[in-house]
């Protein structure tokens, strides 16, 4: 043997050869003078080896021990690489197998493959990396590949090789820093990790695949073998009116919802429910309350149930908490049928550092920085991406894509978008670097973002980018032609922050905060605005809405729904977090179900349908969504009238003969007899009353109807005079005239 060879074989056996498939497989090679094939194998714990060949004369040739390690070799009179063979093994229990040698095939990317990776322009690497279930070379088996730039050796582990890393080592597909196997005969549902050997230690670490499809359910980590195109998709009607909508002008009126916690299986030690289950519950639910979409906190696999899964491990990977990514598809399928699109909450602004994760992935920074002041979040104690390096930002543009395309996503909620923009984010003076020309902009977070949002449009026509993004950063919303981010939406936190104050007072003080309600309208249509009312106002001691309100139990309610009443009546697409609905009163836990046993009661039953008939009322009127982001679609008829704590403003359609009259008293003091000035003359229908018996109202109304006066009032040429319950938002609309 020569010492080129002995040094490999020393190498292999100590877990440090990059290159198996310049000792392992079958090499010509010559001995004695004569050129003829060598066959190498490592393979542990047998007793003996046999080189089967197909179709040859000589097919039966054992192979010679050559270290009582399991290395074994065969010298051979034809070329094995023509003809093909398999390893009969004979195990210490004189069982008899037979498997085909991985390092006899090639590799299954291509160096176009590899050329597009280098440039951050594979957009479908994750049909590429990872774990993939595939036909190769006439074997079926699995194609593992990973990057690891930085690493001495990477290999594959799992059940189904002891866990052994020098039984599958990857070959180093070069400088860009792919690495690659193809093992034949590996079944689907097999756990795997790959054990890293850094450049730093000599003492090996796994990591779980960062583009796995799937993972164990924690508290174990490792990544899971799984087919994901096996499903036949029966959202064809669904996908194709999805791409001609205008989500700017359609309604869209948001349900968000942690399936971990909307509703548990109490008889059963209050488990999670199954996607399955879900799909049984929780789909009706949403059609009959009359949301048009579900918002999904992240479902992307997360080692910590206490991190809502916005800490995530697992970013092409559907959490395992409530079944398999087939089912996972199946849910969002039957979404579709009922008519209700799917957003799920993405978040790509940090990752944990869970040893198995991506922190230290190669013994190195290699998805972060390696500066602090760059690279670790003070506020949530993870890791910051490095969106400057071309692979990480195409492993986050390659994850939003994968979820629009493969699971049929409608959209994506961007979380955190604010600390990715500023490089000084929750650090003070001192603790974080400018860019190059002195600011605090993060550009290469900017530049990362205007890709994702080009490629997801680009690639997925109809889809819905919204950002949560809390600053004044303009255009966040605007197309990325015009000097914008390119989001579809943006989440209307100044709205949210000022609506729920104001509504936190005791009305007798409202007069004097009147701008609280009303201030947000100068600048509606700067964005196209969500109004968000979201998970995190009803967590860590910020109270349950309900629980905001102020006054008795009856005006708690009343409140709530003159809150949602003039949330509904405002410019701006809508979001309600679980819970809300029904009146929780406490905040929301994770660890919990919601307090469904409160429809037990009248006042919560009431409030549950008063906002499933503000949903079906919104879906019904074009006035109430077609020009949410213009002035065109928005009138004020008067907002002065503090001290009275009355709002009165007219909602239009792109027919501005289409219009809707929203009247708000947020005083427990009836008003009769309010005179109100509007457009045109003849019969106003009431078209709905926050203060409705069937509500939990005091049922004061204005018998369905008004009629409109040749009276000009509010700089309008008719007017109108209604009884303005208390406590309450009433909705009108003319039919006639």
């Amino acid at each position: 043997m020569s010492v080129h060879i002995d040094q490999q074989l020393t190498r292999l056996l100590n877990g440090r050869e990059s290159h198996p498939f310049a000792y392992l497989g079958p090499h010509l090679e010559k001995r004695n003078g004569k050129e003829c094939t060598i066959i190498r194998a490592f393979l542990p714990d047998v007793k003996c080896v046999n080189v089967l060949f197909n179709n040859a004369t000589e097919t039966h040739f054992p192979m010679k021990a050559l270290t009582s390690d399991g290395l074994y070799e065969v010298q051979c009179p034809v070329n094995a690489k023509e003809v093909g063979y398999r390893f009969q093994v004979t195990d210490q229990f004189g069982h008899v197998s037979e498997k085909p040698d991985p390092y006899a095939v090639g590799p299954v990317l291509s160096d176009y493959d590899l050329h597009l990776f280098g440039e951050g322009k594979l957009y479908k690497a994750y049909d590429r990396l990872g774990a993939q279930v595939c036909q190769h070379q006439g074997l079926h088996g699995v194609s593992f590949a990973v990057w690891a730039p930085n690493a001495r050796r990477v290999s594959v582990v799992g059940d189904f090789n002891q866990w052994d890393g020098r039984r599958h080592p990857m070959q180093s597909r070069g400088a860009g820093g792919i690495w690659e196997l193809f093992i034949p005969e590996l079944l689907e549902g097999e756990v795997y990790k790959f054990e890293i050997l850094s450049q730093q230690s000599d003492a090996p670490f796994l990591k779980a695949d960062p583009y796995a499809t799937a993972a164990e359910l924690r508290p174990k980590t490792a990544s899971i073998i799984r087919l994901t195109s096996g499903y036949l998709w029966q959202d064809q009607d669904w996908m194709a009116k999805r791409a001609d909508r205008d989500p700017l002008a359609t309604p869209c009126s948001i349900y968000e919802v942690h399936l971990a916690s909307w509703r548990r299986v109490l008889e059963e030690e209050s488990r999670w429910m199954t996607y399955g289950e879900l799909a049984d519950t929780l789909i009706p639910y949403v059609q009959d309350m009359g949301f048009t979409h579900i918002e999904l906190m992240p479902v992307t696999e997360h080692p910590f149930d206490g991190s809502w899964g916005y800490q995530s491990t697992g970013y092409f990977a559907p959490t395992s908490r409530f079944g398999t990514p087939e089912e996972f598809m199946a849910f969002v399928d039957r979404c579709h049928h009922a008519n209700i699109g799917v957003l799920m909450d993405w978040a790509p602004a940090h990752f944990p550092d869970d040893p198995h994760g991506l922190a230290w992935f190669d013994g190195t920074h290699l998805y972060d920085h390696e500066d602090p002041r760059l690279g670790y979040h003070p506020e949530w104690k993870s890791r910051i991406f490095n969106y400057g390096r071309t692979e990480v930002k195409s492993f986050l543009i390659n994850s939003a894509l994968m979820w629009l395309d493969r699971y049929h996503i409608d959209g994506l909620r961007v979380d955190a978008v604010a600390s990715m923009l500023y490089l000084d984010y929750a650090r003070k003076e001192g603790e974080w670097v400018p860019n190059q020309f002195g600011g605090n902009e993060n550009l290469a977070a900017v530049e990362f973002v205007k890709e994702l949002n080009v490629m997801v449009h680009q690639e997925h026509a109809g889809i819905i980018m919204i950002a949560e993004e809390s600053t004044a950063w303009a255009g966040v919303s605007r197309p990325t032609y015009v000097g914008g981010l390119g989001f579809t939406y943006k989440w209307n936190m100044g709205w949210m922050h000022d609506t729920l104050e104001y509504f936190s007072l005791d009305p007798i003080h409202r007069k004097y905060h009147q701008d609280k309600v009303t201030f947000g309208l100068m600048y509606a249509f700067t964005e196209n605005f969500v109004l968000v009312l979201s998970h995190d106002e009803v967590v860590h001691g910020k109270k349950a809405l309900l629980d905001k309100m102020p006054g008795d139990d009856w005006q708690r309610m009343a409140n709530l729904r003159a809150l949602y009443g003039h949330m509904y009546g405002h410019p701006g697409k809508k979001m309600l977090f679980m819970g809300g609905e029904i009146g929780q009163w406490w905040e929301w836990n994770h660890d919990d179900s919601l307090q469904w046993n409160l429809l037990d009661y009248a006042p919560h039953r009431g409030l549950k349908q008063y906002v499933s008939d503000l949903n079906h009322l919104y879906q019904s009127q074009p006035a109430l969504y077609e020009v949410d982001f213009d002035w065109q679609g928005f009138q004020w008829i008067d907002l002065h009238d503090s001290d009275n704590s009355t709002l009165t403003y007219l909602r239009f359609a792109r027919d501005l003969n289409d219009f809707i009259v929203c009247a708000c008293n947020f005083t427990p003091v009836p008003r009769e007899g309010y005179r109100m000035g509007v457009p045109k003359e003849g019969i106003y229908r009431e078209l709905i009353n926050s203060d409705a018996e069937i509500y939990g109202g005091g049922n004061l109304g204005n018998a369905g109807a008004v009629h409109a006066e040749s009276i000009p009032h509010h700089n309008q040429p008719y007017s109108v005079l209604v009884v303005l319950p208390p406590l309450s938002v009433v909705f009108f609309k003319p039919i006639s005239g």
